[in-house]
């Protein structure tokens, strides 16, 4: 096949997604896969279709190593001609001449459902949910909308927007409302944290959610083509599992498969089959839980375009399945093209 993976994008979380890509880019090659890596921010002005980009851009390996800083969003968009673009120069055209684009983004548009929505305009074949189901699980208000109308447990919460003031009680959990990453997450203990981790959070999103704290571990679970993958716990050897504790290597620990009991591990995995159909997901996703040091399992929330770099969750999951990294491209690939 020949296939765009686009990575980057104008989101706090393009480190992230820049090594993810990379990787997948190389997997996908030793496939036997005709790949190039493309920014969706920046584009190109090589060519303006695939074959011309492959024979320029082409690459016999992909690097790139996640930095400690979140992305200075200002200091990229000085970087380019027309800031206000989302949408790099000969994207469209690239995408729309490629076999396939595999989709290596995270956060704000490449998992919001907007350009999902293009691509479907453009009749563009991708990777990952559609523009519903990423627009919905994008929205972790809605998210838990959603799981309570499921009678799905989820920790309490309350929303703030505009000029609103927190009223929940302290400990508790601050987000963004439409991020991830744990980019502007914050576990507050006092009511003075309290209003600085809102002020924060509101710089990567208009609205945010204070959720109750809820002590216990913290488990993932994998889903491809509606099976459920093993568990995995992740315990964070200081703090809890934030943006630098999730990307750099050795910052924590992750156990797959999850030491539990099997009753539990089954329960939680078919919580988040009822999760992934909830949401409107599409062939495959994460969902992460918390299970309180009572045994009650709480749904947090649900990753589109899980991450795939080297500390990830969902290829740790797959290989605990028997499914190899460039296996686990590989199918993602085809099961894209075939839908």
């Amino acid at each position: 096949m020949n296939i765009v993976v686009l990575a980057g994008g104008y989101s706090h979380e393009r480190e992230v997604s820049l090594s993810s890509g990379s990787l997948i880019a190389n997997a996908l090659m030793e496939n036997g896969h005709q790949v190039i890596l493309l920014d969706l921010y920046f584009g190109t002005q090589a060519a303006s279709s695939f074959e011309e980009a492959y024979s320029k851009l082409k690459k016999d390996k992909y690097e790139y190593t996640v930095k400690r800083q979140i992305p200075d969003l200002d200091a990229l968009k000085a970087q380019k001609e027309k800031p206000n673009e989302m949408i790099g120069e000969n994207i469209i055209p690239i995408c729309q001449s490629a076999d396939l684009v595999f989709l290596s983004l995270h956060g704000e548009l490449g998992e919001n459902g907007q350009l999902q929505a293009v691509f479907d305009l453009y009749d563009i074949t991708y990777t990952g949910a559609g523009y519903l189901g990423s627009a919905i699980a994008m929205n972790k208000i809605l998210s838990k909308e959603i799981m309570a109308a499921q009678d799905i447990l989820t920790p309490e919460w309350e929303v703030l927007e505009h000029g609103d003031e927190p009223t929940s009680d302290v400990p508790c959990v601050v987000k963004p409302n439409a991020s991830g990453s744990s980019i502007g997450v914050y576990i507050v203990d006092n009511k003075e944290d309290l209003k600085n981790a809102v002020h924060d959070a509101k710089k990567y999103s208009s609205s945010v959610l204070i959720e109750e704290k809820i002590e216990g571990r913290e488990f993932s679970v994998g889903v491809l083509e509606d099976k459920a993958l093993p568990l995995i716990e992740i315990i964070p050897k200081s703090g809890f599992y934030d943006y630098e504790n999730k990307y750099q290597e050795g910052a924590t620990i992750e156990i797959c498969p999850a030491e539990l009991d099997d009753t539990v591990s089954s329960k939680i995995q078919d919580i988040a089959l009822k999760v992934f159909r909830a949401l409107r997901l599409e062939y495959y996703a994460r969902i992460d839980f918390i299970v309180s040091n009572d045994g009650r399992i709480y749904f947090i929330e649900a990753n589109t375009l899980p991450g795939m770099t080297p500390t990830s969750l969902f290829p740790q999951e797959a290989a605990a399945d028997g499914i190899s990294y460039n296996e686990l491209c590989n199918r993602l690939a085809e099961i894209a093209l075939n839908k």
